[in-house]
């Protein structure tokens, strides 16, 4: 059995490079680590993470479903105007929900990026058992 450690990154499919870098990094506040638009493919620093956006050779399938989608942590207390902000770029909330008895438990909301990948920003409470 191969035991991982952790992830080293996740790439997500996109179809112009310096408009998701954009989005990603002023919306959601990610740090570029690197970008290579010719290329298509810029590294984000997520608290820490690294996201890739990637551009599609052969184009985005929007995914535009909740269940598969990436989520992303945001700073207890700070979930209320992350919601607001949101909503002021003129982006539709597709869902807010409130889980205290699954895995992943807190305030969420699901919303999608300029390519139609779904994004989830959550209030995280607490994660397979684990007090945050």
């Amino acid at each position: 059995m191969i035991r991982t450690r952790g992830v080293a990154h996740f790439t997500i499919s996109v179809s112009d490079t310096k408009r998701s870098e954009a989005f990603y990094c002023d919306l959601l506040g990610m740090r570029s680590l690197a970008a290579n638009h010719e290329r298509g493919m810029v590294f984000l620093d997520s608290g820490g993470d690294c996201l890739v956006l990637a551009r599609s050779e052969a184009g985005i399938a929007p995914i535009n479903q909740r269940l598969a989608h990436h989520a992303f942590v945001v700073d207890k207390g700070a979930y209320d105007s992350a919601v607001s902000e949101i909503k002021d770029q003129g982006i539709e909330i597709i869902l807010e929900d409130e889980r205290d008895d699954g895995v992943v438990n807190g305030r969420s909301a699901y919303f999608a990026d300029p390519d139609g990948n779904v994004l989830e920003i959550i209030d995280l409470v607490h994660y397979t058992g684990t007090e945050n």
